[in-house]
């Protein structure tokens, strides 16, 4: 499965996206030829996941080139279409990453952009499959259980990437080792990412797993269940810090004090080395009706608001590896994923 489907590709002449809204009922595509349709997919989670959102953003300016060649946009017309899907979701670092990489090349052409652009989903798969080999080795060399028990929360995997997954590439790899034992995946709300996504694509590898409610996740870890938990990111601070799925810090705190490994994974582009600590990551604050209605119906008093941050952050202290397509990097020992950067190690 894994080999054939990806989560987002260039058709040619659009964008095609796996609709996760519509999983796992329904496996379907939207093919997307403007920015309105683009920043609303992204906006409503049709494509999500940090390495999925930079692949939208780079081919998403190829999109909006093409639109504005159609249309007859000027200049300034284009250069505002590009920072509207640059701002599409502000936590996830790799989509602004992505379109800033991409939207220099502009002035040289389609061709050069969509080249660029389509680099972006090659490198992401590269990446995705480099950490699942570094991820496996880490664990493998610090889990004694055999075999390994894993938490999961949120949706990193082929949904959430161009293919393979970033945390479940390690799952995968760990698979592909006969070293994977029960997969106990948080379902995540309050749109249910685990249960429907991460569910989904263990599924359709018949990979053993339990979901399991978010409140869950600590009594499953603490009664010795679990040996390692494994999450995404959308963003890493410099110092290790890391924003990911709410209810990820919970996670992390269970894991510290069961005293087994938290792991984050997640490729280079993910590290915001201008963003010091977790306190300069902005979180992304969802609408209210995504917590106290179900699928249309109230499920909380008419009165009552709701709090929906989508993101938290995890502090460094808290996070054993954080595994990349390059490295392995330990900030609960005091390492700081920028340090290689700005010293130019990478």
């Amino acid at each position: 499965m894994t080999d054939e489907l990806r989560s987002i590709r260039w058709t040619g002449t659009s964008v095609r996206i796996i609709d996760q809204t519509s999983l796992p009922h329904a496996l379907s595509y939207l093919d997307i030829d403007d920015v309105d349709s683009l920043v609303d997919a992204i906006a409503r989670l049709a494509v999500r996941g940090a390495p999925a959102l930079g692949a939208a953003g780079a081919l998403g300016v190829v999109v909006a080139m093409r639109q504005g060649r159609r249309e007859g946009w000027s200049d300034d017309r284009l250069a505002g279409e590009v920072a509207r899907l640059r701002s599409a979701r502000p936590t996830a670092a790799n989509l602004a990453w992505a379109v800033d990489r991409v939207a220099p090349l502009i002035g040289e052409g389609e061709a050069e952009t969509l080249a660029a652009a389509l680099q972006i989903v090659a490198d992401d798969e590269a990446a995705n499959r480099a950490i699942g080999r570094r991820g496996a080795d880490w664990i493998l060399q610090h889990v004694t259980h055999r075999p390994v028990r894993v938490l999961t929360h949120c949706n990193a995997g082929l949904l959430a990437t161009t293919a393979w997954g970033s945390a479940l590439g390690i799952v995968r790899e760990l698979r592909d080792r006969d070293a994977l034992g029960l997969v106990y995946v948080d379902e995540t709300r309050p749109l249910l990412q685990g249960a429907r996504l991460t569910a989904w694509e263990l599924g359709q590898e018949a990979i053993a797993h339990l979901v399991q409610v978010d409140a869950a996740a600590a009594s499953t870890i603490l009664s010795g269940k679990v040996d390692v938990a494994i999450i995404g990111a959308d963003r890493i601070a410099a110092n290790g810090d890391t924003a990911n799925k709410i209810g990820s810090l919970g996670v992390a705190l269970a894991c510290h004090d069961a005293g087994i490994p938290f792991v984050v994974a997640a490729p280079e582009s993910t590290l915001d080395a201008g963003t010091a600590t977790g306190e300069g990551i902005p979180i992304e604050m969802r609408p209210e009706a995504e917590v106290v209605t179900w699928l249309g119906v109230q499920t909380a008093p008419a009165s009552s608001g709701a709090h929906n941050p989508a993101f938290d952050v995890t502090p460094a202290r808290l996070v054993s590896v954080l595994v990349t397509e390059a490295r392995t990097v330990e900030p609960g020992k005091g390492e700081r994923p920028a340090d290689a950067v700005t010293a130019g190690a990478l």
